[in-house]
């Protein structure tokens, strides 16, 4: 078992694409890390550098402390398993396993046996005879496995090695990896784009984006705790409600204005206390499905309304999608995507959203403007504070976006019908404009 590291590591390609930007990430011996994030965020890359098989543009990648840029990829002990398995058509299952205790030194006689106890290890004694076109995509994935742990490498490096396979198989082999893992105890990178995949299987989850590790952490801190809007957006299921909002604090009111409706804060309340400073300051409101709770109308404390839109049945449970008046985030809010940097929200929707678009009305109650003054003491908005709102947008309708809610399958919803939605304060999720976490 060795450690790994990569300090600053940085790989750009040769057409100038940053596929790896200064990411730095350690891995005890004996743990089970797993790379999160889209397609095309660096996952693999990464991979790849820690095997020896690109080469960084900067920084180093560390076995047990020792930098091995210079290392060659059999000398550095780590074992590759691929997303296509990349098994060899023309040999067995048996020669397939075997073929790296026959390239290593003094190994020959040892081979057999050796092939034959990782084949116990995995249950596949009775494919050895069989060729990889006779093998189903789950055989083939332990053959690839098998063939990766026969010379007892001192780390995995599993690149997104059960995405090919359907959504049983695949649950049943993330059970399987995972414990084999464990019980070799072996470090492990493992690369996935399946959040779930990456939650169940690791000890540590590294979500990244374009290249840059956004955070680091056991699965219940990085879910849990999300330290920039980007995290919480990529984790949960369904995903996570991305609304527009702003910070009002004044005469001892502090809430959070969601457009049409407000989340506010009991009086006195340290969560709130904590969000005075930051008065009309704009900002994204993060709410998983867990954090709602669907109560009687009439209940009190912070609690959002709406109106059934659609409901997915999934059998257990259904998803419930309400109207509720609030405005989306756009994926350059949520950091899916990026706006032009120095470029106000408000300038971009305004070439953007045609004027009279019916989604501007609620923007302007909420966008602080980056061009002109906050208008006088005496203007105010329906909730008693003074406002710092953009003049150029529109008085139309607002445009809502639909707020995801799980119920149990024998309290589903009729399309049509109001629903309330009790609002948990200490999973309230707010994040400012360069989508960092405030934290409460």
């Amino acid at each position: 078992m060795v450690s790994i590291a990569t300090d600053r590591l940085t790989k750009v390609f040769d057409d100038g694409t940053v596929a790896v930007d200064e990411v730095s990430i350690e891995v005890s011996s004996g743990e089970f890390v797993a790379l999160l994030g889209p397609t095309g965020c660096g996952k693999s890359t990464i991979l790849r550098l820690v095997a020896g098989l690109e080469d960084p543009t900067s920084g180093h990648v560390l076995l047990d402390g020792r930098v091995v840029d210079d290392t060659s990829v059999r000398d550095r002990r780590v074992a590759m398993v691929f997303q296509d398995y990349a098994l060899y058509p023309h040999l067995t299952v048996a020669q397939n396993i075997g073929f790296p205790v026959r390239l290593a030194p003094a190994a020959v006689a040892a081979g057999p046996d050796r092939v034959t106890e990782v084949a116990e290890q995995l249950g596949i004694t009775d494919l050895l005879h069989r060729m990889p076109s006779h093998l189903s995509g789950g055989q083939r994935q332990r053959v690839a496995m098998a063939r990766a742990i026969v010379r007892k490498p001192d780390a995995f490096l599993l690149d997104e090695p059960l995405s090919n396979l359907d959504a049983g198989l695949r649950a049943e082999l993330r059970t399987e990896v995972a414990a084999l893992a464990r019980r070799l105890a072996v470090t492990t990178l493992y690369v996935t784009h399946d959040q779930v995949e990456a939650m169940t299987m690791a000890d540590r989850v590294a979500v990244l984006r374009r290249g840059v590790l956004q955070q680091i952490g056991p699965p219940s801190e990085v879910y849990g705790d999300p330290a920039t809007v980007f995290v919480a957006a990529f984790l949960g299921t369904p995903r996570t409600n991305l609304f527009q909002g702003a910070i009002y604090a004044d005469a001892g009111r502090v809430l959070v204005d969601l457009g049409s409706q407000v989340i506010e804060f009991p009086a006195g309340d340290p969560r709130g206390r904590r969000l005075v400073e930051r008065h009309t300051e704009r900002v994204t409101v993060a709410l998983r499905a867990d954090a709602l709770t669907p109560v009687p109308d009439s209940t009190p404390g912070p609690v959002l309304r709406g109106t059934v839109r659609f409901v997915e049945n999934l059998g257990h449970e259904a998803l419930v999608r309400l109207d509720t008046g609030s405005v989306p985030t756009s994926l350059a809010e949520s950091r899916l995507e990026h706006p032009e940097a120095g470029q106000h929200l408000s300038e971009l929707l305004a070439e953007e959203l045609p004027p009279g678009h019916p989604v501007r009305h609620t923007l302007a109650r909420m966008l602080p403007s980056a061009r002109h003054p906050a208008p006088p003491a005496t203007a105010r908005t329906e909730y008693g504070f003074y406002p710092v709102y953009d003049p150029e947008l529109s008085d139309e309708p607002p445009l809502s976006s639909d707020l995801v809610v799980r119920v149990p399958a024998l309290a589903m919803p009729r399309i049509g019908e109001p629903m309330a939605l009790a609002v948990d304060l200490d999973r309230l999720l707010l994040f400012d404009r360069s989508g960092d976490r405030i934290r409460q």
